[in-house]
């Protein structure tokens, strides 16, 4: 956690920017200076779904708040949550609870609309994000978000974290299947099994299968580290880029040419995947890797509402 000197003790705002690989927090002043922030692990609002899963987020919750208080104490809050769905009455119940303000002070949305606001003016650009997941968005003039992808791990975030592991264990088993101990010659193996432990089917099964898929998503870090020496992994990179360029080019269809800003943890790993994006984009469209950071972005959110209606940053 690291703070500054608050412009003034009142009227902070907490924002959260929650990921399925890491989840960060800021406190922002009226004056939108970020007066303190901090990091948590992973959180999700699929984890409402089952009765262990709302234990897991309450208790996280609980932790993040308690660091929170540590630094300051807000009176409002936005919160971008992954796989947010719209029902924000529980998770704002206990973040109105451990926070001690009013349940009305705290709103909830999905992640990908903080990152946007981060990124743009409502009806200027496209933002395409790729972390664990990925996802493209725009929020048009009226303030409605259009998406295009986003729709969970199991059924495709091409070019997100996990999408990139996947696709390189799954490389990696199938030559084995081929060629038993061909990894020991494969620097992409090599890398995948140094993060995973071994190279024992089961350490990679249990690892696929038991672990959350933000750590699933960790492993993209060692396609990354592998690529500039395989070729296979510099390969899976490139079909990243080209995956998240069709994400922008979907929206472009629907909403027309507009500059596209690619962030996210995912899409930072490798030039390459910014390269192959560009390169599966019209010349015409504008493209930007740009860091963002989402959890400033709704802190300053939070922040202006409390100082009165309608105040965006």
């Amino acid at each position: 956690m690291t703070t500054t000197q608050a412009d003034s003790p009142a009227g902070l705002g907490l924002g959260i920017d929650a990921g399925g690989t890491q989840t960060r927090w800021a406190l922002a002043a009226a004056s939108g200076r970020i007066v303190a922030e901090g990091q948590w692990p992973g959180l999700s609002a699929l984890q409402l779904a089952s009765e262990g899963g709302r234990r897991s987020l309450r208790a996280a919750f609980a932790g993040l708040c308690a660091e929170v208080l540590a630094a300051g104490r807000p009176g409002r809050v936005r919160a971008g949550l992954t796989g947010f769905g719209g029902d924000a009455a529980l998770p704002a119940g206990w973040l109105a609870e451990l926070l001690s303000i009013a349940p009305q002070a705290v709103t909830l949305c999905n992640d990908i609309e903080i990152a946007y606001l981060d990124s743009f003016q409502p009806g200027q650009g496209y933002l395409v994000y790729a972390g664990t997941g990925s996802i493209a968005a725009w929020i048009d003039g009226d303030g409605a978000l259009h998406r295009a992808g986003g729709r969970g791990v199991t059924l495709d975030d091409g070019g997100g974290g996990f999408w990139i592991a996947r696709e390189a264990m799954r490389q990696v088993w199938r030559r084995e299947d081929e060629c038993p101990g061909s990894w020991q010659d494969c620097a992409l193996a090599k890398a995948l099994f140094a993060q995973i432990g071994g190279s024992d089917w089961a350490l990679s099964r249990n690892f696929i299968y038991a672990q959350e898929r933000g750590a699933i998503g960790k492993l993209a870090l060692a396609v990354a580290a592998a690529a500039d020496t395989d070729p296979a992994a510099y390969a899976i990179l490139q079909q990243a880029g080209r995956e998240l360029a069709r994400l922008a080019l979907a929206l472009t269809a629907r909403y027309g040419a507009r500059p596209v800003v690619l962030a996210g943890r995912a899409a930072g790993l490798h030039p390459a995947i910014a390269a192959a994006m560009r390169a599966a984009l019209p010349e015409t469209v504008a493209l930007e890797q740009r860091v963002v950071r989402p959890h400033w972005a709704a802190a300053r959110l939070a922040a202006q509402e409390g100082q009165g209606p309608g105040r965006m940053p």
